[in-house]
């Protein structure tokens, strides 16, 4: 899928020259950065691989001409957040993609508890104190957008994915809100919140996922949206999703989910 020369156009005039986009080493986050090289801006690559994102940054500059940044950074610490921050001062970034995040699965309280502490400070953490950042630079200079990734697992609890999901939600209603506090300043804000994805994510998790989204199949829907709406459920999988959820109330949502995910983890089971 391929983005409008009309879209591309607007993108440029809108959140160029520069843009931020963490987690850019793999998934979302690589398929996000190929699509905002494709419009034109240049691209700040950050994440914790540094060969992954120095690949991504010589396929970008070659096929699409433009400057790249390569930023080593650890945001599951401030210190590393702090660091991302300071290595950008000077660059004049109007477009902030929050890609990075992971996710854990199975009960809770059968949890490494360093690995949701962990979680909880890449996927809510950072993602505040970057979205803080770049909120108030891009409200001062009247222009910017910011893109947030949440999931369609955010709209309720996620029995087997409890604090994964809890993440999520947080990232939404923090999307939700941004976009009218931020309207006024001329700052666009947008939640994605994806159905499952093929990004890598299940492995890290320790799931068994089925049907899932590619990762390029909903960059381009995310990225059309900036501006637009809210909230974008990118890609047909995730539209089918929350067609087939829109009338169950929010209990049976949450029963609904607990099938789902204790048959993507019901191997976690067997091996306990």
């Amino acid at each position: 899928m391929k983005l409008s020369s009309r879209t591309k156009h607007r993108l440029l005039n809108t959140y160029g020259p520069w843009s931020l986009i963490t987690g850019a080493s793999s998934g979302i986050g690589e398929a996000l950065a190929k699509k905002v090289a494709e419009a034109g801006l240049n691209v700040v690559l950050s994440g914790r691989n540094e060969e992954a994102l120095q690949a991504l940054s010589n396929h970008l500059e070659n096929d699409f001409r433009i400057i790249t940044e390569v930023v080593v950074a650890d945001i599951s610490t401030t210190t590393g957040i702090y660091k991302l921050i300071e290595e950008l001062e000077d660059l004049p970034i109007g477009l902030f993609i929050a890609s990075a995040g992971f996710g854990t699965s199975g009960v809770f309280i059968r949890s490494n508890l360093e690995a949701e502490i962990q979680m909880l400070q890449v996927n809510s953490l950072a993602l505040m104190m970057l979205t803080h950042y770049f909120g108030r630079k891009f409200a001062q200079q009247k222009r910017g957008g910011i893109i947030l990734m949440s999931s369609i697992v955010g709209f309720q609890g996620v029995p087997n994915a409890a604090n994964y999901s809890a993440t999520k939600a947080y990232v939404q209603s923090l999307g939700e809100a941004l976009y009218h506090e931020l309207k006024p300043y001329n700052v666009d804000v947008l939640a994605a919140a994806p159905g499952p994805v093929n990004s890598g994510f299940a492995t890290i998790a320790n799931m068994h996922m089925g049907s899932a989204l590619k990762p390029e199949e909903i960059a381009v829907p995310i990225l059309k949206a900036l501006g637009k709406k809210s909230t974008i459920f990118p890609g047909a999988l995730t539209k089918i999703l929350i067609l087939g959820l829109r009338t169950v109330p929010r209990w049976g949502k949450i029963k609904i989910m607990e099938m789902v995910m204790g048959n993507m983890t019901k191997h976690q089971k067997v091996k306990s």
